[in-house]
């Protein structure tokens, strides 16, 4: 099977959404493919409670009601060849080629090991919303929320949302960074009114600033948890904790493709220029994977690819302006939501870092490259092939798993042939 497209789209989020809307409407046959079965990405994730917003439904409805996009739902990226993609969906293989190709790959949750992380009842706080929105079950459930930055606020109301009684957000960034943080949202007001929208929604639910969850406890699943903030530690009886540090920039397929990239802290994110295009000619990126910046960013910079894969460049000009308002956004979130050294430290010697293959953090001690430490404890070789443990061990400046070699996901034995 193989087919050939003017344009196509990885990712249906907001960026890639925007990015199809534009690509189209300069005239462009667009092929649009996610992985999930519906579009909107993780942050437009469809509630089955609750539907999705009505901004979602808007760029969902401009992007998908054009005759010139192909949807195309439960169809993942698995190898790249010269001038086209590898892809798989539920019954078939095939090859996507394309004269231009945009990346709106997102990113994937920042999880940080603690002792008792793998229990159950212990997700990311993204992967609670996600949970949530499909259906889990929350009704009566105690829910801790904690971690760091603004997705913390959006899980607990989604929580809420589903019948749980959260007991609290704990936020490692101190009273001052939070502060600071608010103090500077007036150069957004959409984001500040949002933000107190969220806090309304979560009245009688205490934030505490500078407060870190520092263990999980139960035998077959989550009893309690211990948190330290500034009252000193405490013990939280509860059902499900909800955890994430941030967000990191998905890059993998932008590396398969050859793609430069640049640091984006501990991690990597996409480097493009004005016209969003990367090192790699007739190859664009948006979104997260350019850098973590919400969504107004990724919904402008999804335009702006569309467009300039197109090659309509006086359209982009007119969202330039755009796009650095919301880059500034996430500039400050930055500045304000740095994790703190005590984060950093919570695993400890016996604590599992490599939840798939069962590797501890202590069987890492003896190496300073990750290749070599895959070899020898099999850490990053499990089913996540490396995404979690991998980005942890960067974050904790250890020996992560690197490198990227096909397929870029598990595939069927059928697909292989």
């Amino acid at each position: 099977m193989a087919e050939r497209y003017d344009v196509v789209v990885v990712g249906a989020g907001p960026a890639g959404l925007a990015a199809a809307h534009a690509a189209a409407g300069r005239g462009a046959r667009v092929g649009l493919i996610d992985a999930q079965p519906r579009a909107g990405g993780q942050v437009w994730r469809h509630d089955v409670r609750h539907g999705v917003p009505s901004l979602a439904r808007r760029h969902v409805a401009a992007a998908l009601e054009s005759a010139r996009v192909d949807w195309m739902a439960e169809t993942r990226v698995t190898g790249v060849e010269s001038g086209g993609l590898l892809v798989e969906d539920a019954r078939h293989a095939g090859r996507l080629e394309y004269a231009a190709l945009i990346l709106a790959t997102g990113a994937r949750e920042l999880l940080l090991p603690f002792p008792g992380w793998t229990l159950p009842g212990v997700t990311g706080a993204g992967g609670l919303q996600a949970l949530a929105k499909q259906g889990w079950p929350l009704d009566g459930r105690r829910v801790v929320v904690a971690g760091s930055g603004p997705l913390l606020l959006p899980t607990a109301t989604t929580a809420r949302g589903h019948g749980a009684r959260v007991l609290g957000i704990h936020e490692q960034a101190g009273r001052d960074a939070m502060l600071g943080f608010t103090r500077g949202l007036w150069r957004w007001p959409s984001r500040l009114v949002q933000a107190a929208h969220l806090r309304t929604r979560l009245t009688g639910v205490p934030y505490r600033w500078g407060s870190v969850v520092v263990a999980a406890h139960g035998d077959e699943r989550l009893r309690e948890i211990e948190v330290e903030g500034p009252r000193g530690r405490e013990r939280v009886a509860c059902d499900h904790l909800a955890v994430g540090y941030g967000l990191v920039p998905e890059v993998r397929l932008a590396q398969m493709l050859g793609c430069r990239l640049e640091p984006e802290g501990a991690h990597w994110r996409v480097r493009v220029d004005a016209r969003q295009c990367s090192s790699v000619a007739n190859v664009y990126a948006a979104g997260e994977t350019c850098g973590i910046g919400g969504r107004d960013a990724a919904i402008v910079e999804g335009a702006i690819a569309g467009h300039a894969a197109t090659g309509a460049t006086a359209a982009i000009k007119t969202l330039a302006r755009r796009r650095r308002h919301a880059r500034a956004f996430a500039a400050h979130l930055s500045r304000h939501f740095v994790l703190g050294t005590r984060v950093r430290e919570l695993a400890r010697p016996d604590t599992l870092v490599c939840r798939c293959e069962d590797v501890p953090l202590a069987a890492l001690d003896a190496f300073d490259d990750g290749r070599a430490a895959k070899l020898a404890t099999r850490c990053g070789m499990g089913a996540c092939q490396g995404r979690i443990c991998g980005t942890a061990l960067a974050e904790l400046g250890r020996c992560a798993p690197h490198g990227m070699r096909p397929p870029l996901l598990p595939m069927r034995l059928d697909s292989l042939a």
